[in-house]
This record gives C-alpha cells, structure tokens and sequence, in this order.
C-alpha cells in the first residue's frame, strides 16, 4: 500500500501536475537547440552549475565554506582542510560521478550505498555506505523554542526492505512506461527522503539522486543550471511541501502532489533561465549590450563572480570594463565595499 506506485501516480493525474509536468515537458523539448550552442559556453555552464549546485545543497544542510574556497575544491586545486570542506570535497566527487556516468548508475540499494559512501569518502564516517542503525526523527522547533518531532521515517530495521522497495517500484514503472518518467522519479525522490535511510546525509543523497533519475530519463538541465540552487532560493516553500507530503506517509495515505507541483516548478524555473542565458549569449551586439540587457533583467544585485557566472562567454577583464562604464555613465551603481561589492541597476 505503502510503496504502491500504479496507485501514486494515477492519484498524481490532476489538472495541476499535468499543467506543470506539460510546462516541463515543452522546455525539455528545446533541449535540442542547446547542442547548436558553442561547445565551450556549454561546458563553462556546466562548470559554473556545478559550482552552484555543490555549495548550495551543502549549505541547506548548513555545511559552508567561502566562495574562494568552495572554486579551489572544485578545480581541486585544493586539499579540504576542515570538516566541511571535507564534505563538500565528497559531494563535488559523486556529483562529478553523475554527470559523467548517469547512464551507467543503475537505481538499486547496492549503488545508492555506494554513492552514500563515496559523499563520505574524504571524512572519517563509521555510518558512511550503511544504512541507519538506529531510528531517527524529523523535529522542528516551536514557537516556545521547543523541539518536537514533525515526522518519523521508516524504522531502522525497515529501511532496507523500504529502499529495495522503490527501487523495484521505480524500475517497474520506468519499465512499463505507462507514467512519464519525470514523475516516477519525483515519487521515488519523496519516499527516498521520507525514509530518510541514512544516520546522516539523506538531504545532499535526495538531491543527488534526483539529478541522477534526472538525466537517465533526458531531463538535463541540472547540468547547466542548478536544480540545487534554485531549492535553496526557495527553500521555505521546499520544508513547507515536504511537509504537506508527509501527512500520512507511513500509512500510504500521503498526497504527492505538493512536493511533485514543486519540484517540477523548480525545474521549469531552471529551464527558463537556460533559455534566458543561452539567447543572449547569442543575441547580436557587444559584450556591453548583453551586461545592459542583463541587469535590465535582474532583479536586485549582483556580485562581479554572479555576473561572469551568469555570462560565461566574456573573460573577467571584459566584466570589469564594461561595469566600470556602465558606472561611469550612471546605468549601474556600486553597493557595499570589498568583498561585499555588488551591482545594481539605477532605477
């Protein structure tokens, strides 16, 4: 009943999840036109996504390290020298895995122990490659500053048997093709997380695997965007449909459809701004006509790396030219000092 995945989906053909699902479906269908984009802008994108989507889910889970430091671990330039960064150094490596072998990983207990194992590989983890040993709980705090227990995964003893579980259900669904695979996956993500398998790391491994089922059904904008980021952005709307989700999870009474509405937003969000980026690298006109054209679009500041990320085809000498211009002639204007410098557009 639990895990009864002909039952999830069929309950998820709502006009709502059909309305988003169909928004995703039309952008992934453009997907062919990035391939007519130069082959460097491409890789720096993904480059750039993989920066954004390493640093942004570690610090959902409040584990951080400064922006210099998170680009040295990721050219690995640099050995982590502190916890964090260790774990950090660990999520870029299964990241890198992902993305360079998705079709390769298959969706069994077996591999997403090893993939827990190797987001450990730099950390000195006795529960790294193991399920839980012990039940664990999801609590929040109160408005009197109280902890109490918001919800309770699947026991320890359970968690096997659960995660073999949707394992086969995922397969079979893939398999049957009946359901589009976007919303197999984003089940198989929701119980994976309600689960919550792992004495540690289960927030960083469901966003890892949705990128993983992400890309071996064709839906490959995390490569160029990140998913990552765009849940970190919204990440009081990401615990308030988690928790919509859950009511009723353990009985198999739950509503999926908060939390697949969501992240099928989040990932329409990250098509439209691959969209976005990639016309106007390709609009005609300067350098300086796509920085104006950029901060006509942006909405509040921007930091001089944001804006290289954002427009990977122009080197940082061309960046700092045309802001020092566009500051010059009263387009843009300065706020804050040094390290906290940002851009703004003058109204």
């Amino acid at each position: 009943m639990q895990f009864d995945y002909d039952r999830i989906l069929s309950r998820l053909m709502t006009p709502k999840v059909m309305a988003a699902l169909g928004d995703v479906r039309e952008r992934k269908g453009r997907q062919g036109l990035y391939r007519q984009a130069q082959p460097e802008i491409l890789s720096r994108l993904c480059d750039v996504a993989k920066i954004h989507s390493t640093g942004a889910s570690n610090r959902i889970e409040n584990i951080s390290t400064t922006d210099k430091r998170l680009r040295e671990l990721m050219d690995k330039d640099s050995q982590p020298c502190n916890r964090d960064e260790r774990e950090i150094a660990g999520y870029r490596y299964v990241l890198d895995m992902i993305h360079q072998s998705h079709d390769d990983i298959p969706v069994t207990p077996g591999v997403i122990l090893q993939l827990h194992r190797d987001l450990y590989r730099y950390v000195d983890a006795s529960f790294a490659g193991r399920f839980k040993d012990s039940d664990n709980v999801i609590a929040q705090r109160t408005d009197s500053g109280e902890m109490v227990a918001r919800f309770r995964p699947t026991s320890a003893a359970a968690t096997p048997s659960a995660v073999e579980r949707i394992c086969d259900e995922y397969r079979r669904q893939i398999n049957l093709g009946m359901y589009d695979p976007l919303l197999a996956s984003l089940v198989f993500v929701f119980d994976f997380v309600s689960i919550h398998p792992f004495n540690d790391g289960n927030g960083r491994m469901s966003r890892l695997m949705t990128l993983l089922l992400m890309y071996r059904n064709g839906y490959t904008v995390g490569k160029y965007i990140s998913i990552e980021s765009e849940i970190e952005s919204t990440k009081s709307t990401y615990y308030e449909v988690l928790a919509a989700s859950s009511v009723g999870w353990g009985s198999g009474e739950s509503d999926y459809e908060p939390f697949v509405v969501y992240m099928l937003g989040v990932i329409a969000a990250c098509y439209g701004k691959l969209d976005a980026r990639l016309a106007a690298m390709s609009a005609p006109g300067t350098g300086e006509d796509v920085l104006r054209c950029y901060f006509d679009g942006l909405a509040g500041s921007a930091s001089k790396r944001e804006i290289m990320d954002d427009n990977p085809a122009m080197s940082q000498r061309t960046v700092e030219r045309i802001l020092q211009k566009l500051q010059a002639e009263g387009a843009i204007e300065k706020v804050g000092a040094a390290r906290a410098t940002r851009y703004r557009k003058i109204r």
